[in-house]
C-alpha cells in the first residue's frame, strides 16, 4: 500500500511539473492569436469553470464574508497582474528566459517577508539573492537577438513580484484554509479582473488560427486547474519541503518544452542567467535560514 501511494505521489508531482513547465510555451502559442491580457482572460475563464465543476463536485466550502477583500486584493495581484503582466513580457521574451526569471518568486516574497513579516536572513541569504538578481541581469542582456539590455524582462519581473506579494499576503489566510480553496477564491477573483479585456477577447476569438485558441483552452485546463488539485493532493501526502523542491526543475523543463513544441532556443548567455537565477534560489532555501514567506499547509506553487 505504501508504494502504491509514493508511485501516485510521485506521478502526481511529475505530472504536475510538466503542466507547469509547459504554461511558458502555452503562452507564447496563444499570443499568436490573441492580446496579452485577452489570452489571460480566455485562459482563466475556461480554468474558473473547470474549478466550478470541481468544486460543486466536491462539495468545496465558500470563503467567509470577512475575507473577501482580501481575496480579491490577492486574485488581483496573484493572477491578474501576474498573468497580464508575463504575457506581455512573453511577446518578445521567449518561454525558458521567462521561466528562468520567474523563478525568481522565492526570492521577492523573502524580501517582503523580511519587510513586513519581520522574517529574518543570514548573510548567506542575502549573498543568494545578490546571485538571483544577477542572473536575472544576464538574461535581460541575452533575451534578444542581440547583445542589450531587453525591457520586456522587466515586465516578468514585476509578474514575480506581483505573484510574491500575493504569497506574502496568502499567509494569514492559511490558517483557516486550504491551498487548494484559497487557489480557487483568487482565481475566480482574479479573472473578474481580467474582464477588463472582455471586448478586446470577443473581437479577436472568431478571427484567431485554431492553434493559439487551442493552447488557451490547453492552458486554462492543465496548468491552471488540474495541476492546482495533483499539486495540493502530493502536498497533503509527502514532506513540504520535498514537494517544494521539485519547483527547481520548472524552468529547465520549460527550455525543453520550448524547444521541442516552438522550436526556441536560449541563447548561451540566457542559459547561464537562468543557471545563475537558479544557483541562487537554492542557496537561499538551503542555508539562508528564512522562514518561509507562507506556512506549509499551503507551500507556494508556480502559476505561469
Amino acid at each position: 500500500m505504501r508504494q502504491k501511494a509514493t508511485t501516485s505521489i510521485v506521478a502526481a508531482l511529475i505530472v504536475a511539473l510538466l503542466f507547469w513547465s509547459s504554461a511558458f510555451a502555452g503562452i507564447r502559442m496563444g499570443l499568436r492569436g490573441y492580446g496579452p491580457g485577452e489570452l489571460a482572460l480566455l485562459r482563466f475563464a475556461v480554468a474558473s469553470v473547470v474549478l466550478l465543476v470541481y468544486a460543486l463536485a466536491t462539495r468545496l466550502r465558500m470563503p467567509r464574508a470577512r475575507d473577501l477583500p482580501g481575496l480579491f486584493v490577492m486574485g488581483f495581484l496573484g493572477f491578474t497582474v501576474y498573468h497580464v503582466a508575463l504575457n506581455m513580457g512573453e511577446v518578445v521574451v521567449e518561454a525558458g528566459a521567462a521561466s528562468f526569471v520567474i523563478a525568481t518568486v522565492p526570492i521577492f516574497s523573502t524580501l517582503l517577508a523580511v519587510a513586513f513579516l519581520r522574517e529574518r536572513l543570514s548573510w548567506i541569504g542575502w549573498l543568494g539573492m545578490l546571485i538571483s538578481f544577477a542572473g536575472v541581469t544576464v538574461i535581460s542582456l541575452g533575451a534578444g537577438r542581440h547583445l542589450r539590455f531587453e525591457p520586456s524582462v522587466l515586465l516578468i519581473v514585476a509578474a514575480a513580484i506581483g505573484e510574491s506579494l500575493y504569497f506574502v499576503l496568502q499567509k494569514p489566510l492559511l490558517e483557516r484554509y486550504s491551498g487548494l480553496e484559497l487557489t480557487t477564491y483568487t482565481i475566480w477573483a482574479g479573472t473578474l479582473f481580467m474582464l477588463a479585456y472582455l471586448p478586446g477577447l470577443i473581437r479577436e476569438l472568431p478571427i484567431a488560427p485554431l492553434g493559439p485558441s487551442l493552447a488557451a483552452v490547453y492552458l486554462g485546463i492543465f496548468p491552471a486547474a488540474l495541476s492546482y488539485v495533483l499539486w495540493s493532493y502530493a502536498l497533503s501526502k509527502a514532506d513540504v519541503s520535498r514537494v517544494t523542491s521539485t519547483l527547481n526543475f520548472t524552468p529547465l523543463l520549460s527550455a525543453l518544452i520550448a524547444f521541442a513544441w516552438l522550436r526556441e532556443v536560449l541563447t548561451p548567455l540566457t542559459f547561464a542567467g537562468g543557471v545563475v537565477v537558479i544557483g541562487g534560489v537554492i542557496v537561499l532555501n538551503r542555508w539562508g535560514k528564512a522562514r518561509s514567506a507562507v506556512s506549509e499547509k499551503g507551500a507556494p506553487a508556480p502559476t505561469p
